[in-house]
């Protein structure tokens, strides 16, 4: 297969390199293993590579070390499992170990939004490379995969080359990542495309080097994975630049779902509509409660601050009410809830006290554990202040709500969630919320009322089962 790489004179060729290791192939480190590093770090075993997987919590690293993924991601363990036992993967909380195995130390520690404004949070950045580089004893390459500001890279060069002797040629590089929670282990073997960003032509043979797994696995499969070699800056803005039209598009057609709710339309036929448009295309124009998890609302926060600090902040202004927008769709199920209820609003919102509601779903999307910024818990949370009693029901993220809502109430099953219900909210839209039985669900509750707060049931069917549908943006 030939390699995609741009033929442009101003990306450094590819050369033939020897890992400073002296290994066949380039040994691998993944620092930080939480949801990102640890996929990666067991994909890239998968692959062939000896890798070894860093982090500073020592629970973290035993649970993987035994074999156990600390979050749900679709197969997965199976993977940890079987590269464990084949002796090409392992972790640690010895940076030294890393130091001393790594030829390429890939960079994947958390960026959250800073407490004190919308800027991201570099400090796990800065500690990680911190430790690493006064540790190395030899040349290696430092790639960033966290999603952070764009100038971060030129400021890890910095970190760097205040801790490393000059002679050993440690160099940067970053390569950021594009994985979707469900999916990231399809992602991280089969991606749509590469990006990486790098001063040098060892730099570019190096990532190469590092990713000719992918490009094998890839040629067996006859398929191409389109590379993208770039500099530093325009290699950070790829990620935020993708995670803020992403977003864009989901709160476009929210606003449109607003639209439609005071003029009688249905923004789901709107949706279908327009995505037949190749121009526009049908992904993300689904409305309903918006977008949440831990990359999107906090990366476009991050994105406009950056951008304000360059001078570019007008720019960006957009991103603002594409917030908004994000946030109001979850105050719009409240008031729905309401109305269904037949509670007037009050001076602080309705009164939602003596009714007993049903939320189906916490995590900010199905086949993940994942609740952070979860648009479910958020609501579920806004109803109980709004004096409702909130059960809570979901497949797979009951541990992590706990921990973020611990005054919510909490019940094992969907069928405990729905008995006695005046109203079922469904807010993640899991297959089996999707594909539960009106019928058999109408014979629980106390009332036959239900918001669906991600249009993924069938209204005519629930309709039919004598429940009161209320869909976002649907008549």
């Amino acid at each position: 297969m030939t390699i995609p790489y741009p033929s442009s004179q101003a990306v450094p060729p590819l050369i033939p390199v020897t890992p400073p290791s002296g290994a066949s192939r380039p040994r691998l480190c993944f620092l930080g293993t939480g949801y990102l590093g640890a996929t990666y770090a067991i994909c890239f075993a998968e692959l062939g590579y000896e890798v070894v997987g860093f982090d500073v919590d020592e629970d973290k690293i035993h649970r993987l070390a035994s074999g156990e993924v600390p979050f749900h991601e679709h197969g997965l363990p199976e993977l940890l499992r079987r590269n464990l036992a084949a002796g090409r993967l392992r972790f640690t909380t010895d940076m030294a170990e890393v130091a001393e195995h790594g030829d390429v130390h890939f960079i994947c520690v958390g960026t959250p939004q800073r407490a004190d404004g919308m800027g991201a949070d570099l400090s796990y950045v800065e500690a990680a490379v911190t430790s690493l580089a006064k540790q190395l004893t030899r040349k290696a390459l430092v790639v960033g995969k966290s999603t952070v500001p764009v100038g971060t890279a030129e400021w890890v060069e910095q970190l760097v080359a205040r801790q490393v002797d000059p002679a050993l040629g440690v160099e940067v590089a970053w390569s950021p990542e594009f994985l979707q929670e469900g999916f990231a282990v399809e992602d991280v073997l089969r991606p749509n495309r590469i990006v990486v960003g790098v001063k040098s032509d060892w730099a570019n043979s190096m990532l190469y080097a590092a990713h000719k797994g992918v490009f094998d696995l890839a040629a067996t499969e006859d398929r191409e994975v389109p590379v993208v070699v770039t500099d530093f800056a325009t290699a950070e803005l790829v990620k935020v630049a993708a995670n803020a039209f992403l977003a864009t598009k989901i709160s476009f057609i929210n606003a449109m779902a607003e639209v439609c709710e005071v003029a009688g339309g249905d923004v789901t036929q709107l949706a279908r509509a327009i995505g037949y448009d190749p121009r526009i295309g049908n992904r993300f124009l689904q409305a309903g409660v918006g977008f949440g998890g831990g990359c999107l609302p906090k990366d476009i926060r991050a994105f406009q601050a950056r951008a304000q600090e360059l001078g570019a902040g007008e720019a960006l202004r957009f991103l603002h009410e594409v917030d908004l927008i994000n946030l109001r769709r979850r105050s719009r199920v409240v008031q729905v809830a309401a109305e269904l209820l037949e509670r007037p609003p009050g001076p602080a919102g309705p009164d939602l006290s003596g009714t007993r509601i049903a939320v189906l779903g916490a995590t900010f999307k199905p086949n993940s554990d994942d609740v952070r910024d979860a648009p479910a818990l958020s609501v579920a949370a806004m109803l109980d202040k709004a004096g409702a009693q909130v059960r809570v029901y979901d497949p797979q993220g009951m541990d992590n709500a706990r921990l973020v809502q611990p005054d919510l109430g909490y019940v094992k099953t969907l069928t405990d969630a729905v008995t006695g219900a005046d109203l079922v909210c469904v807010l993640t839209e899991w297959a089996d919320f999707r594909h539960a039985d009106p019928h058999a669900l109408g014979e629980l509750v106390s009332a036959r009322k239900v918001i669906d707060g991600r249009n993924c049931l069938d209204p005519a069917l629930w309709s039919q089962a004598g429940w009161t549908y209320r869909g976002m943006g649907r008549p």
